[in-house]
């Protein structure tokens, strides 16, 4: 819609083409007309008549308008860029749902697995129980942990439904099975791994930026146009006029006529609205370049968080795989202390909580990293 705005803006330079018709019927009556006996008559008469007219207009000289011409390039410019952003955001807000969708689904395993294990821990437990090898209170404890994780799994799954439905917010309603990450997801550094590269690639490149940037030069076009109220207009005129009537008692007449000519407009006082107006745009010029500068700012935050959280989650997602690998020891030696008597049974429902909240960790890290 908005590329419209340059042949709108050179449609005002160019020749402006028109006709005009008009036909009339006429019933006359002319009253004392002299009948050169010393008397009148009246006189009634009905005939049409009839004019046509071409005109052309065309500018010959019109500042704002030819300053107009040049903003409209600005114009498209801003809109383009704009319209860059949005295909971005519409890939960010999609991988962000997709991965949404993967770890709501992998937060459900977790809370599955961890309440399968639990329903393991309790029929031991009642076994162990039945045969008098523990007391009640630890079949309490496990049902307990189990009844919690049963809980969990129904919050879990409605997470999932929700995520689901934010992703077909975008994608349509549409059903179909997302692939997986794989299991070796490579983790590396920003590539070149300097940081005021990437800000500076950023500031030259950024679409959001260009199309600040374009909404500056406009503005400052803007005030140009506001400013031509002061300048005069030359244009040039050309018309071709047809008359026709069919009167015999007003002496019926066809003429034909044709002219062409140079309209001067020199404005002397306006009353102050093209002052008024200048300074308006000059207002929205500073109010547009300060803008620019708040993105500008915007854009190097966004890139240095990310810049830093691109190594931050490499490291962290190095971090939740060992702590699988010792929250994997930690339930192997705490099972085996509950079988010598050293470790209760709540330390081994503790224990297995932790590694399946670690390899949910695990893979939530590994999203945050994509």
């Amino acid at each position: 819609a908005t590329r419209e705005v340059k042949p709108q803006a050179l449609a005002l330079l160019l020749p402006n083409i028109g006709v005009t018709a008009s036909g009339q019927y006429q019933n006359l009556e002319v009253l004392e007309i002299p009948d050169g006996l010393g008397g009148s008559r009246t006189k009634r008469e009905s005939f049409g008549s009839g004019q046509g007219t071409a005109l052309l207009n065309q500018t010959v000289y019109n500042r704002g308008q030819w300053i107009g011409l040049q903003r409209s390039a600005d114009v498209i410019s801003q809109a383009e860029a704009e319209y860059k952003t949005s295909q971005i955001q519409l890939m960010a807000r999609t991988v962000e749902a997709y991965f949404n969708v993967l770890r709501a689904a992998d937060l459900v395993r977790s809370s599955e697995a961890l309440m399968r294990a639990n329903e393991r821990q309790l029929e031991q437990s009642k076994q162990r129980f039945d045969v008098g090898l523990v007391a009640i209170t630890d079949v309490n404890d496990n049902q307990a942990a189990y009844d919690r994780s049963r809980a969990t799994v129904i919050t879990n799954t409605n997470q999932l439904d929700n995520a689901w439905e934010a992703l077909r917010v975008i994608i349509g309603p549409v059903d179909v099975t997302l692939a997986r990450l794989g299991d070796n997801l490579p983790l590396a550094p920003p590539e070149p791994n300097d940081i005021k590269e990437w800000t500076q690639v950023a500031l030259q490149n950024n679409y959001t930026i260009q199309a600040a940037s374009q909404a500056v030069a406009g503005a400052k076009k803007q005030v140009e146009i506001e400013r031509s109220g002061h300048y005069p207009t030359l244009g040039l005129q050309a018309g071709y006029q047809l008359d026709r009537s069919g009167s015999e008692e007003l002496g019926g007449f066809d003429t034909n006529g044709s002219y062409i000519g140079l309209n001067l407009n020199i404005p002397i006082y306006q009353g102050g609205a093209v002052s008024s107006r200048t300074r308006q745009a000059g207002h929205t010029l500073g109010a547009t370049q300060e803008q620019l500068d708040a993105i500008r700012r915007q854009v190097n935050k966004e890139v240095t968080d990310s810049f830093r959280g691109v190594l931050s989650s490499i490291s962290e997602v190095e971090a939740r795989k060992a702590a699988i690998v010792s929250a994997t020891s930690t339930l192997e030696s705490t099972q085996a202390g509950l079988e010598v008597g050293t470790r209760t049974q709540v330390d081994v429902l503790n224990a297995q909580r932790q590694l399946y909240e670690n390899e949910y960790l695990y893979l939530s890290a590994r999203y945050d990293y994509i």
